[in-house]
């Protein structure tokens, strides 16, 4: 597998020696600061969303002006000397649920006597609103929540997961009451993110009737530093299962596509899935196609999370939840470190890396 090479290139905000944040890309183990080699002021600012606003056009030149910037030699500053910050400032943060197989799971565990989808699983994507303010940079340590669990007891919670997913960042906003076009995707989306969606299930279990998540997993979403933009997919895509039953023709029939991410969960040092985005039901187009609908709004650094990837083998579950099939000595403990590895195939063959979401658990505070 190869590392950030120049068919990658993915951007991130960095500082180095003090100095002020600014964008850079990574190259290998090393960051060209792309504020200072480019001139452009909205690269030299604390997260990406000025460059992300500019738009597709703007996205792709500044790719090839840092390849250029790279293959003429350019310096570049070691990534052992930056301090890494949140790439983007996130405006607001939306959590789909589209797996069919881990919807499935889900089901069963908690229903195991009726059906494991409810009925309005396949016919849109089912998301919740979560909260922007609490979307932390990978490395970030994670508190243990406490809140109100079942029969309306308080205290720590005792069942936290993880959510292996996949995030979208918006770049070009959108106007109120104009929905979003399916195909459209890519004028809109910059790129994507590794994303750990921290979730409480005791708090979960008890909050979430009638109104669904909110507590449970509010209190942290991690991220990694580095925002792989689109362009440096081109090979990923690939099409999705079919649907069962046809879509309405918002979220286009027919047309899904997904992308060829592999994941890698590391939990205490020990590799215990590898989930594939490959496997997911609802597609990223059809995802923001949905939350549009409506004439909801873009805004540029908006963030929208898959959902737990999971596949249809045991090997494959993208949750503690699914791995330990309900048992309790499968949720966290103090003290354990979550690592995400996502990767993906590169243009000249082979899977190139894209980064890692690292969260360590630390005890509830009182």
């Amino acid at each position: 597998m190869s590392g950030f090479g120049l068919d990658h290139l993915p951007y991130g905000v960095f500082s180095y020696l003090g100095d002020a944040p600014r964008v850079g890309v990574r190259f290998g183990d090393a960051v060209l600061d792309l504020a200072a080699a480019t001139g452009r002021p909205e690269l030299a600012t604390s997260s990406l969303n000025a460059f992300l606003a500019l738009g597709p056009e703007v996205w792709s030149e500044t790719r090839a002006q840092a390849r250029r910037l790279l293959e003429d030699g350019t310096q570049t500053i070691p990534l052992a000397d930056v301090v890494l910050h949140l790439p983007v400032e996130v405006a607001d943060y939306v959590d789909f649920y589209a797996s069919e197989h881990h919807a499935t799971n889900v089901g069963r565990i908690f229903r195991p006597d009726g059906d494991a989808l409810l009925p309005n699983w396949k016919h849109l994507p089912v998301g919740y609103h979560g909260r922007a303010g609490t979307v932390v940079p990978s490395g970030t340590p994670v508190v243990r929540p406490s809140g109100q669990r079942n029969g309306g007891t308080f205290g720590a919670s005792t069942r936290l997961d993880i959510e292996a997913e996949l995030g979208f960042v918006v770049g070009v906003g959108s106007r109120l009451g104009t929905p979003v076009p399916y195909d459209s995707f890519a004028d809109h989306v910059f790129g994507i993110v590794g994303l750990n969606d921290w979730s409480a299930r005791d708090i979960q279990a008890w909050e979430y009737v009638p109104l669904g998540p909110f507590l449970g997993k509010s209190f942290a979403t991690s991220i990694s530093h580095w925002v792989t933009p689109l362009e440096a997919l081109d090979v990923a895509w690939v099409d999705l299962p079919g649907q069962d039953p046809e879509p309405l023709a918002y979220l286009g029939p027919g047309a899904t596509r997904g992308l060829d991410i592999e994941v890698e969960i590391e939990v205490g040092g020990e590799v215990v899935s590898r989930p594939s985005y490959r496997d997911m039901y609802w597609s990223p187009a059809q995802m923001l196609a949905h939350l549009t609908v409506n004439g909801a709004s873009l805004r540029t650094g908006d963030l929208y999370g898959s959902g737990t990837i999971s596949g249809p083998a045991e090997d494959q579950r993208g949750s503690l939840l699914e791995i330990g099939w309900g048992d309790e000595s499968a949720f966290l403990s103090d003290g354990d470190e979550v690592v995400l590895r996502y990767s993906a195939p590169g243009t000249g063959g082979g899977r190139i890396t894209l980064g890692e979401v690292v969260g360590r658990i630390e005890p509830a505070r009182e």
